[in-house]
């Protein structure tokens, strides 16, 4: 599917050298919208290709998550406060939130992509013109909430806090929290992550499109 997308693009791109124009405002609008969807695919898949492997947000210096402050605050016994924040207890917990961002992750790739393939875009050139993540801004706007809530199950099914037996015991000495507010909160951060990892997708096209060898992009930027 990738490829036969990607092959879309590259023959539109021959239509794209055609307009060798001085600005992006005088190109035809569907050229415009055309980049903007290429530019969020390619940034998006990028993105989620390193996001999705085995310990993806764990490793990566844009989307790695902290643990909650709810699994580490003040709202627990004095025992459990000193076990929860002791380093073995918090490198589990952040082992374990990471790797349920990347079973939220796998939710969120094909929402993201059917609402890239189908998003509205008013105002292409202003997009083109914008800042180094634009298109990314703009497609978080268009997704609001409801890429978070797609995200919800897989997320609170990779936390599984419960399944380990040193954060079982410390969990059982926790009073008031509710895992329900944590699997929210983390889902919340998974998103945001998301979105900072396809900007940074998206400033490093728009900087050098010429790495992409796509018509399409390059013809567009180049112009930009």
């Amino acid at each position: 599917m990738q490829n036969i997308e990607r092959r879309k693009f590259l023959a539109a791109g021959a239509a794209v050298t055609m307009l060798a124009l001085p600005g992006c405002a005088s190109l035809p609008a569907f050229s415009l919208t055309d980049a903007i969807r290429r530019l969020l695919t390619l940034s998006s898949q990028n993105a989620f290709a390193q996001l999705i492997q085995p310990n993806g947000f764990f490793d990566s210096q844009v989307a790695r998550l902290s643990v909650p402050e709810k699994l580490g605050g003040t709202r627990v016994t004095n025992i459990a406060t000193a076990m929860l924040r002791s380093k073995p207890i918090q490198k589990r917990l952040l082992k374990q939130v990471n790797r349920a961002a990347e079973k939220g992750a796998e939710l969120a790739a094909p929402v993201i992509a059917d609402t890239i393939r189908g998003m509205s875009i008013a105002d292409a050139a202003a997009i083109i013109k914008g800042s180094n993540r634009a298109a990314t801004t703009l497609l978080q706007n268009q997704l609001g909430t409801s890429l978070a809530t797609q995200m919800l199950p897989g997320v609170s099914k990779g936390l599984n806090l419960f399944d380990n037996e040193i954060i079982n015991l410390v969990l059982s000495q926790v009073s008031d929290i509710n895992f329900a507010d944590i699997s929210e909160d983390v889902t919340a951060k998974v998103s945001d992550a998301i979105y900072l990892a396809i900007g940074a997708e998206e400033a490093k096209i728009r900087a050098n499109p010429q790495a992409t060898n796509d018509p399409v992009l390059i013809g567009i930027f180049g112009l930009s």
